[in-house]
């Protein structure tokens, strides 16, 4: 089993086998916790245009976005888990845009299978990975507005790594850690409040959750997730 690390949407266009696109604040912490509420499924869109027009399409699907952390006009719930914790999920179908993650679902070409990845479900998507055997691994970073290397993605993809059976990691350095990241300023500025504290808090519960979520190609031709048991 190889593990190749790639970042950003170019990183998503080369990736190889069973791609894990890794996005910890927000975008794949925020599908956990959705799909956790009870939410049914979800589609991950690139553009703001693109949301809005399936929406047409799903006039009950609940619109969820970012750009620059903020929530987006028009649109139900910001990329926060706070909020998606807050609302109704019950059978819902979300459709989700965000400046990162988002981006690197929906640009991945090659790949044999397409896996989120955040560190509240990683161990059950490393799980999930190697009861496939797959030849090779590539984790997609996104980092910071699918443009710079960002701490959180970088040390969710060393956890990855180590469970999928390589290095060594410390899990329980992971909030410390991240704690003192330039990365995570904005959830202790009182100025940002659309990114609150307890975002921070929600993102990094490390394997919180049991399943994994796969992104497939779904009736519409359009992008869909959805929850896998490990």
């Amino acid at each position: 089993m190889k593990i190749r690390t790639v970042d950003f949407v170019e990183g998503a266009r080369k990736a190889e086998g069973v791609a894990v696109v890794i996005d910890v604040f927000r975008a794949f912490s925020v599908a956990c916790y959705a799909f956790a509420g009870g939410a049914e499924r979800i589609f991950p869109v690139g553009e703001i245009d693109a949301a809005f027009k399936l929406k047409a399409k799903l006039p009950d699907a609940v619109l969820v976005g970012e750009r620059g952390g903020k929530k987006l006009e028009g649109f139900d719930l910001g990329n926060s888990p706070t909020e998606i914790q807050g609302a109704d999920l019950t059978g819902k179908t979300l459709i989700h845009t965000t400046h990162a993650g988002t981006q690197g679902l929906v640009n991945v070409r090659h790949a044999t299978m397409i896996l989120t990845g955040a560190f509240v479900n990683a161990r059950a998507t490393a799980c999930y990975i190697q009861s496939l055997a797959p030849k090779i691994i590539t984790l997609v970073r996104m980092g910071l507005e699918a443009r710079s290397r960002s701490d959180e993605d970088d040390l969710c993809a060393e956890y990855f790594t180590f469970l999928l059976g390589c290095g060594s990691f410390d899990d329980a350095s992971v909030k410390p850690t991240l704690r003192a990241s330039k990365f995570s300023e904005r959830f202790f500025d009182p100025k940002q409040p659309w990114s609150p504290e307890s975002d921070f808090d929600l993102c990094l519960m490390v394997d919180h959750f049991d399943f994994a979520i796969q992104a497939e190609t779904s009736t519409t031709g359009n992008l869909c997730l959805r929850r896998v048991l490990r």
